[in-house]
């Protein structure tokens, strides 16, 4: 669906404060690694990642998120009150119940009139609820809508971390948990609105998603544990991406030369330069953060989006693609006109 009146008023994403590095990550694995015979350096020179953050132990997903939308909120120039959606899109939650944006919303003293509930769709969510969010705008039924992410990997690295290190994991084990390990935590939160309440601000004009939800095994997870065939994942992923990329060049009429920048969901080097090999992108439109934080799941999208306003390489009138892929497997890509 192709929206006409829908922008983004606030935009906001919050690093977790500590670092953990693939060395540091190494070297507590190197009984495990030497028992096992594994010499290469998979987090660091395979997948690309040196680095993750951690949040402060006992900080929930609904702390982060709710620093984010409150800085989103202070973007976005506009008090809580205002808000007539809250979505959650995080992997990680408190509970299975309540919702987590009722927690979120709860925390920000958003009015008794907001509909709250949380969208979960592995790393896919966050543009998931941003196409949620926008029908409601155009349609007219709310004018403001905020988007909120908080993810914390701290319980997942240590349970993780435990299992490796025991003394009978095979290497089989290893492998289809050391994705895990790539992880991240972090924080992001969007503010959208009715686009005449914003008239300057960047116009969101929607996506096209596709699914091949017979693939609906390949990475399966939980708080503590995750679970992935990283190379069918990847294969299968660049596929459905394929497919979905043909469809949003039709739907939104892409050329790839005609994007400014490409917002691709963080996972690893490997998945990047498929990406970019797969729809002949300029790597220098591609700007990467896995390397120093990991793949912070559905945040890593608005984090990235958030990182390009920042440092100022977004300018007036750009066309940013924002693509995202979530296990599942479903697929969504969409654009931003800055």
């Amino acid at each position: 669906m192709p929206f006409q009146n829908v922008s983004i008023a606030g935009l906001a994403h919050i690093d977790a404060p500590h670092t953990l590095t693939s060395k540091e990550i190494n070297e507590r694995l190197q009984p495990t690694l030497e028992r096992l015979g594994i010499r290469a350096d998979v987090l660091g020179d395979i997948a690309g990642i040196h680095a993750r953050r951690l949040w402060d132990q006992g900080t929930q997903a609904s702390d982060a998120a709710t620093m984010a939308g409150q800085k989103a909120l202070e973007d976005a120039g506009i008090t809580a009150d205002k808000v007539g959606l809250l979505v959650n899109t995080s992997v990680s939650r408190d509970y299975l119940e309540p919702s987590t944006a009722s927690i979120v919303s709860g925390n920000l003293g958003i009015g008794e009139d907001c509909v709250t509930f949380d969208i979960a769709n592995a790393c896919l969510a966050f543009i998931n609820g941003m196409d949620v969010a926008a029908r409601m705008l155009e349609r007219g039924d709310i004018d403001y809508a905020l988007i909120v992410d908080g993810e914390t990997s701290n319980l997942v690295y240590e349970k993780t971390l435990e299992r490796m290190m025991s003394p009978d994991i095979t290497a089989q084990q290893l492998r289809d948990e050391v994705a895990a390990l790539t992880t991240g935590s972090g924080a992001a939160a969007m503010v959208l609105a009715r686009s005449e309440l914003v008239p300057d601000a960047p116009r969101y004009k929607g996506g096209v998603t596709r699914a091949a939800n017979q693939w609906n095994k390949l990475c399966v997870g939980n708080l503590d544990r995750m679970v992935t065939d990283t190379r069918l994942l990847l294969i299968e992923g660049i596929k459905l991406a394929t497919k979905t990329f043909e469809a949003t060049r039709i739907a939104l009429g892409w050329a790839v030369e005609e994007i400014d920048q490409f917002v691709i969901h963080q996972v690893s080097q490997p998945h990047t330069n498929a990406f970019i090999k797969a729809f002949g992108i300029d790597p220098k439109k591609v700007m990467t953060i896995f390397g120093e934080h990991g793949n912070i799941g559905p945040a890593s999208v608005p984090i990235v989006l958030s990182k390009l306003r920042q440092l100022g390489k977004l300018k007036k009138g750009d066309r940013v693609a924002l693509m995202g892929i979530g296990s599942g497997l479903n697929c969504t890509m969409a654009e931003v006109v800055w």
